[in-house]
């Protein structure tokens, strides 16, 4: 039996705001924008070639509560660049050694070794991890 995940709730606070950071910042795909009434508003996004996606749902209680989703790109260098490019705030890159974090990528380029951040404009965060293979 195969157990996918496909959808993530992301609560914030104001979903057009939020709408257009992951579109324009952060290079999500709209899926769906459906409203039905006032209350009623469903905003899917997925990252590209990604096969699960993010739902942004209006919580002003929860906004920002979401924190270490991880994005898995092969270049964790070109991704930085494709982010900062797009305008958004992202760490440096780092990886773990020595018991602590350090500056740049894994040395050895070892996959699920290296790392950077980022969080939407109410502060659910992401990380973006390197996998090569």
């Amino acid at each position: 039996m195969d157990w996918k995940l496909e959808l993530v709730i992301v609560p914030v606070s104001d979903v057009d705001r939020a709408k257009s950071f992951y579109m324009e910042r952060a290079g999500f795909v709209l899926d769906v924008d459906h409203r039905a009434g006032e209350d009623f508003r469903v905003v899917q996004l997925t990252p590209p070639g990604s096969f699960c996606s993010i739902t942004l749902m209006r919580n002003t209680e929860a906004a920002g509560s979401v924190q270490g989703l991880h994005l898995v790109v092969s270049d964790i260098e070109a991704a930085r660049a494709e982010l900062v490019g797009r305008g958004t705030e992202v760490s440096e890159i780092y990886h773990f050694d020595a018991g602590g974090q350090q500056p740049g990528p894994d040395p050895e380029r070892g996959d699920y070794e290296s790392f950077l951040s980022f969080s939407d404009p109410d502060g659910n965060g992401w990380l973006v991890q390197e996998v090569r293979r």
